[in-house]
């Protein structure tokens, strides 16, 4: 029995502290994988279980001014995300076919290093999303695709900060603030009443952009996974194109179902009245 947790306890060091990026290995989140699970294991569970039961027998919650901070927070964090990104591709003369990561610890390096772990803070944040929708009695709006959306990115950007902070993360990560700029813009614009409905035409356009995204995210990665020369974890590659793969199958359907679908029935359901009429 003691050799059992002798091993495990080796396996644990191991694969947590030995494997960890020395660079970022000791900030917040990034000791080990208790608190991040942790907050992983009750988010799901509150917004699948305890939310909806809590929320079964009571209003909802107004939540507008705290929503309306929060989206203006998130737009603050998703363009200092993207300005640092276009920084990062500007001066180290980014390429499609693979972005090493640099392993150095000088200042310049540490800047990207450190904008790796906004980026998972962010996906940290974004969590909020579901609890909101929950609060606020939305639970259709909590599908499987939008908790596999949060979940998986917070996993996968805490791996990378954890493990290999630097190179292809931070064009990719750059390219997911600038859609998160325009979808929180969205919603702060959603938030501000009627009056500005007339404005939010734009919506379906962020849903293709997001596939756009998914694309080119897909095609950096193939095209990296065969580069010579590349230290970038072939895994990590792989890994991020089966989950893209997955993205753009999920948010396909769900462009299908709420754009095209929905505008040939509404198309037919005019059509027949005014057959109707004649």
């Amino acid at each position: 029995m003691e050799d059992i947790m002798l091993r495990a306890s080796q396996g644990y060091k191991y694969v947590f502290e030995e494997l960890s990026d020395p660079r970022s290995k000791n900030w917040m989140f990034m000791a080990g994988p208790g608190p991040v699970f942790t907050i992983l294991a009750a988010y799901l569970y509150f917004c699948i279980y305890a939310g909806p039961r809590y929320m079964k027998d009571k209003t909802a919650f107004k939540l507008k001014n705290i929503m309306m901070l929060y989206n203006v927070f998130q737009i603050g964090l998703s363009l200092f995300l993207l300005f640092r990104g276009l920084n990062y591709v500007i001066q180290t003369g980014y390429r499609l076919t693979c972005q090493n990561i640099d392993y150095s610890s000088d200042p310049l390096t540490m800047t990207w290093v450190s904008g790796i772990w906004w980026y998972f803070f962010a996906k940290l944040t974004e969590l909020l999303d579901t609890v909101f929708f929950v609060l606020r009695k939305k639970q259709n709006q909590v599908t499987f695709l939008h908790l596999y959306h949060h979940s998986v990115m917070y996993v996968l950007t805490w791996y990378g900060t954890k493990y290999t902070p630097g190179g292809q993360m931070i064009p990719e990560g750059a390219l997911n603030a600038f859609i998160h700029v325009l979808m929180y813009t969205y919603y702060f614009m959603a938030g501000l009443g009627p009056h500005y409905q007339k404005y939010l035409w734009w919506k379906k356009y962020l849903t293709s952009l997001q596939l756009v995204q998914f694309c080119i995210v897909l095609y950096t990665n193939i095209t990296s996974l065969y580069a010579k020369d590349c230290n970038y974890p072939k895994c990590l590659h792989v890994i991020v194109i089966l989950n893209c793969a997955a993205f753009f199958y999920m948010f396909g359907i769900f462009f299908y179902q709420n754009y095209v679908k929905n505008k040939k029935s509404r198309t037919k359901e005019l059509l027949e009245q005014k057959e109707r009429e004649l």
